[in-house]
């Protein structure tokens, strides 16, 4: 199946993720959409999309004039088998006890550690990421502190690696929930990988909008590993569904981006427990 790309560049972080939500809505659909802080000082940001057919030429180019970017540059991929590759490029995560791994390093997993298998074709929620590595040390703090949530869920779960996370150390069954049906079935493979079935449950939903999600509120723990949009607009109903005492773990955010989200959480009645910044990703740690 042939691969294309369509990448282009903008001057501000804010314009480029407003272009990659707005690319996620172009027919044909892409498989995947990315952006990325150029890394030569020229403080440009890259959008790029993934598609398995050639994206429309005048629907980039009104999206390009839309947001202020260069004109799209649409590559044709060479076949690739990319899990192979992502096999070989992806070592094992270590984030305090959690351990993430493919099951090519299932003999790499230490004694004592908390594993958590997911497969290298899944690579977004490896904990590789500085997102997702965050929010793993944000919870072993927690629990190390003596935390131990009892009613936890996961919004915008991705791979449910965190949902995941916290169901290995805590008995209480955890939700996870995504917009993404697709996310949701990946979801459920890794559920069953890691023998979490019975305690986690996954679920279609946009932020907390799901019968089951508000019938089980108040939570004691919120992660949620999205975007600085999405977590702004979340804030007064994280509020709301967050127990006093209880705590949201926020990711999916650049670093200059965190004064702004955490303005809005505490607004919502949450106060800073915590914040590692993890080169240019910030993970906060709030208390309501």
């Amino acid at each position: 199946m042939p691969t294309f790309t369509a990448i282009t560049k903008l001057t501000s972080s804010e314009a480029a993720y407003s272009l990659s939500e707005a690319m996620e809505n172009m027919t044909p659909e892409p498989t995947g959409v990315g952006v990325f802080e150029m890394e030569d000082g020229s403080g440009l940001w890259e959008v790029g999309g993934y598609f398995t057919e050639c994206p429309d030429d005048i629907e980039l180019t009104l999206l390009a004039q839309a947001f202020g970017a260069t004109p799209f540059l649409v590559s044709e991929l060479p076949e690739i088998d990319w899990v192979a590759k992502v096999r070989r490029d992806l070592s094992p995560v270590e984030a305090g006890r959690f351990f993430v791994y493919g099951s090519h390093d299932a003999d790499k997993l230490p004694e004592g550690r908390v594993g958590l298998l997911i497969e290298a074709s899944m690579a977004f929620g490896t904990g590789h990421h500085g997102t997702t590595l965050g929010c793993l040390r944000a919870l072993d703090r927690l629990d190390m502190a003596g935390f131990q949530g009892r009613n936890v869920v996961d919004i915008g779960c991705g791979t449910a690696v965190l949902a995941m996370a916290a169901a290995k150390i805590w008995p209480e069954p955890v939700l996870a929930s995504d917009i993404d049906a697709i996310a949701v079935e990946v979801a459920q493979v890794n559920m069953a990988a890691n023998g979490l079935s019975d305690r986690v449950r996954s679920l279609e939903a946009t932020g907390f909008d799901h019968p089951e999600l508000q019938a089980a509120a108040p939570f004691d723990l919120v992660f949620a590993n999205i975007l600085m949009g999405p977590l702004i607009e979340l804030a007064p109903e994280m509020g709301r569904v967050t127990a006093p005492g209880g705590y949201a773990i926020l990711s999916g955010l650049l670093v200059e981006q965190a004064e702004k989200v955490l303005e809005a959480y505490v607004a919502a009645g949450f106060g800073l427990h915590h914040r590692e910044d993890i080169g240019e990703w910030t993970t906060l740690t709030l208390k309501r």
